[in-house]
């Protein structure tokens, strides 16, 4: 991307497409692509990647593959920055509600992994490089959030700018979503990840549907931190049927079970 005529990002520099065949260097190459955009410090790459998998797929390998994923990350963040990569929470939701730009809260260096399911649902999803334009507007991203709310109108348009339309995505696929989800402050003497803000419109919601969502959170960490979720937590997380519908008031359908 030319950062002197534009803010978005083509195409080209976010999506990609892979299999989860269990090819250990086809995972090493995916990992290497994945972490070089999302786990961005500077602001030289977009700070998140949509990684997809194809239709043919069945969810519990999709989880698998979610984890494989992280714990190659793991080992590149081990290798560069000599941190560690913790999972902070794990979830499966039902996500038909449209939001405006937002992070996810967590710490101040982390990312997220979103891995969709095929859905008769479909959205647009947007990213918003808040962090860039906090840089470019003398803050740091929590002055930023602080002082220009992207929930507010006044705060939305700043970002006009600064966004981008995740084209690529697909309802009908499995797909990971990775986002820089980070508030760190931006540093040349000690690099921290640069985060974005991220945006879903649901276009055709329904009750008697649902669009699964897959939710990994992920932290940069000194080595030695313990990981918040249990090993014990993250089998189950793999081949659970379970999906939250946290206010929705909508019956379970019939296969959470």
């Amino acid at each position: 991307m030319d950062s002197t005529t534009t803010f978005s990002w083509a195409e080209a520099d976010f999506c990609v497409s892979a299999t989860a065949d269990g090819a250990q260097q086809r995972l090493v190459e995916l990992a290497t692509i994945v972490y070089d955009r999302v786990c961005r410090t500077n602001f030289l790459a977009p700070g998140f990647c949509l990684v997809n998998l194809g239709a043919e797929l069945s969810s519990q390998a999709f989880r698998r593959f979610m984890f494989a994923l992280e714990r190659q990350m793991k080992h590149l963040h081990r290798e560069r920055l000599g941190r560690d990569l913790i999972l902070m929470s794990a979830a499966r939701f039902d996500q038909q509600v449209t939001t405006k730009p937002h992070r996810d809260g967590g710490p101040d260096e982390c990312f997220l992994m979103l891995g969709y399911e095929p859905s008769s649902i479909r959205a647009d999803l947007l990213m918003s490089d808040y962090s860039r334009c906090a840089h470019d507007m003398g803050l740091t991203p929590r002055e930023y959030l602080e002082k220009h709310n992207p929930m507010f109108a006044a705060g939305l348009r700043i970002l006009k700018d600064y966004t981008t339309q995740v084209t690529c995505f697909c309802n009908l696929s499995f797909q990971i979503l990775l986002i820089n989800n980070s508030i760190a402050e931006f540093s040349e003497v000690a690099p921290r990840w640069q985060g974005v803000l991220h945006t879903a419109t649901i276009v055709n919601p329904e009750e008697s549907f649902r669009r699964v969502v897959n939710s990994l959170m992920v932290a940069s960490v000194p080595i030695g931190t313990e990981e918040p979720i249990s090993s014990k937590e993250q089998d189950e997380f793999v081949h659970t049927n379970l999906v939250r519908r946290s206010g929705y008031d909508k019956p379970n359908l019939e296969d959470d079970a």
